[in-house]
């Protein structure tokens, strides 16, 4: 793409707001906000709502929810944003049913894929739109996936183990803990859980699997309670949640797949679009971060005189460092307390190479 292509929406500067006052958003979440179910209070709605919505004020303005989930951060910028058209894309087949239910008053304005959100070009394809004017990716499980004790996500419930969030994939959470050699496990649980006691919790599942296949979440969670030492048992949550967490994202290949999705979705994103990230973990924060860090720097070799256009950044950040719930928010939905939001504004092209 070359820095011709800022000149095709004549519409389009690149400024902050798009002339949407702070009195204007601020009615946009208020309205936002109205009729959303209470049980089901989409993480950090207000701010996203704040920084997506003045990008989504031109008419055929085109939203990407890559993880779309119940729906309700789309909800909430479909009644902000009346003239702006939503792409909702989820690897989840039940989450894409729900949502279209949820979202049937703007069916005018809806398209749905199923797809995972490395595809969101795919999906911008599909809906017959060349490029993106916000894109929102909240990463992690959501909470049908959660609440549906029968998928195998919660330690706290006993199910099969499962953890797919797309059901028509092949590899499940059984099949890792039953079949992966120790080494791997161990690599899994360390890296992709940060389970300090990894090489404990991966050899006490070898000596279990010897006895007979592991097929329950329960059985699960009582074995890697009793690998964890004693004294760490007493802190930090339910022993098991580390490894519940490493095998989740390795049946999905969350982070794999995030570190295709970042530049693939920023690449659609018009001049003016914006992009913002809600992590839950700090392998995803991390991974955010240094992707929007490094379209937003200045590349120019530092014993030039003055700057390079064709270095100077892409993005401008729209967040300083990672922000977090309120108070109040983590209140009112303990499932917020981990998030992290990061968000990024295109303000150029990349030149031609």
């Amino acid at each position: 793409m070359g820095d011709n292509r800022q000149h095709e929406r004549p519409d389009r500067d690149g400024s902050a707001d798009q002339g949407a006052t702070q009195d204007d958003i601020a009615a946009r979440v208020r309205a936002a906000r109205a009729g959303i179910d209470p049980s089901h209070v989409p993480v950090m709605l207000d701010r996203i709502v704040e920084l997506l919505a003045p990008a989504l004020s031109r008419p055929g303005a085109v939203f990407v929810d890559g993880t779309l989930g119940l729906g309700g951060h789309s909800e909430a910028l479909l009644k902000a944003c009346p003239t702006m058209r939503l792409v909702g894309v989820d690897r989840d087949t039940t989450a894409l049913e729900r949502s279209a239910k949820r979202l049937a008053p703007y069916a005018d304005r809806t398209h749905f894929v199923h797809a995972v959100y490395s595809e969101i070009p795919r999906a911008l394809d599909e809906a017959g739109a060349e490029h993106a004017d916000a894109v929102l990716l909240d990463l992690g499980v959501s909470s049908p996936q959660l609440d549906e004790t029968e998928r195998g996500f919660a330690y706290a419930h006993d199910a099969p183990l499962d953890m797919r969030m797309d059901g028509t994939q092949a590899l499940t959470a059984a099949e890792v803990v039953n079949d992966y050699p120790v080494a791997e496990l161990t690599r899994v649980l360390r890296t992709y859980g940060e389970e300090r006691f990894a090489s404990r919790v991966a050899r006490a599942i070898e000596r279990r699997r010897a006895q007979g296949r592991i097929d329950s979440t329960r059985e699960l969670a009582e074995l890697v309670r009793e690998a964890i030492p004693a004294a760490t048992r007493r802190t930090g949550g339910h022993p098991a949640k580390r490894t519940f967490q490493g095998l989740r994202i390795e049946v999905n290949a969350e982070l794999s797949i995030l570190k295709e999705t970042l530049p693939a979705a920023i690449s659609r994103l018009d001049v003016g679009g914006r992009i913002a990230v809600l992590s839950y973990h700090s392998l995803e924060d991390r991974m955010t971060k240094k992707a929007l860090a490094a379209l937003a720097t200045d590349t120019t070799p530092a014993d030039l005189p003055v700057p390079l256009p064709d270095r100077q950044p892409e993005l401008r950040l729209l967040t300083r460092g990672s922000e977090l719930p309120t108070d109040e928010e983590n209140e009112r939905n303990p499932r917020a307390q981990s998030a992290r939001l990061r968000a990024a504004e295109r303000v150029r092209w990349p030149s031609r190479q």
